[in-house]
């Protein structure tokens, strides 16, 4: 393998990350291919998603996903014409869902129904990736990508995931991926509804700056600890658990 080519090649996956919200957005994407971290930028709105593009054209490691936030759909929502505009333009769409927690509770109808157009509009441009908030809503999510966005016209990525281990089950039958972060790792309820899912559906993320570690925010390259964390949570070697998150990602973007 050439120099080159080790460059090129992924060592670790962080597949939900808010680089644009860092102080140094710029030199965190350089710091994502220094360290070979596979890293998808999530947009909060659409009107973030033109610069974010712009600045990673050229990064071998980081992709921009074009999304509107579920606890943003209440003053954003009328952006949502220009997501559809953008949407020809990546595979990657995110952060979008739903947020049933108290502080969002009452947009949650124009959540619906934003969510709703954003699955459909995947669906019919077909092979988009979506990564996916579900707080207090995992039911309600599912139902939604059930009626709305076929199997084979788009792949789920739950981001965060906190549901029960039934919904874990019937996500699993959908089909989902599902995205780990060091934070859920803290919760024995939620290490133990990690340590039951399917090691072949588990990608890492950071979501970072809102997850923070030893007093800072985490950076994409912290999900070597995550991984360190997964395999020790699973009785499983680092190496085995890092080459399969690789996996998964390679098959969920070439499937």
């Amino acid at each position: 393998m050439t120099a080159a080519s080790t460059r090129s090649t992924p060592q670790w996956v962080d597949f939900h990350c808010h680089l644009d919200l860092y102080p140094d957005h710029e030199a965190l994407i350089a710091e994502c291919d220094r360290e070979r971290v596979a890293t998808l930028a999530v947009t909060t709105t659409p009107k973030a998603w033109p610069r974010n593009r712009e600045l990673t054209q050229n990064s071998p490691h980081v992709r921009v996903a074009l999304g509107l936030h579920p606890q943003l759909v209440a003053e954003r929502e009328s952006e949502l014409a220009l997501l559809e505009r953008y949407l020809p333009d990546t595979r990657y769409v995110g952060e979008i869902g739903l947020d049933a927690g108290p502080r969002f509770y009452r947009s949650f109808p124009a959540q619906e129904r934003v969510f709703d157009h954003i699955l459909r509009a995947c669906a019919e441009h077909g092979d988009k990736i979506l990564t996916i908030h579900s707080v207090r809503s995992v039911a309600k999510v599912l139902g939604h990508l059930e009626r709305a966005l076929p199997v084979d016209r788009g792949q789920a990525v739950l981001h965060w995931f906190t549901g029960t281990a039934a919904e874990a089950r019937r996500a699993v039958e959908m089909g989902c991926f599902f995205s780990v972060n060091a934070e859920m790792l803290r919760s024995a309820k939620h290490r133990k509804l990690i340590s039951g899912l399917p090691l072949e559906r588990v990608l890492t993320e950071t979501d970072g700056p809102f997850v923070v570690e030893d007093g800072q925010p985490t950076r994409p390259r912290d999900v070597a600890r995550t991984v360190s964390e997964l395999a020790v949570l699973l009785s499983l070697p680092i190496e085995s658990v890092a080459a399969q998150i690789l996996h998964n990602l390679k098959r969920l973007v070439t499937t």
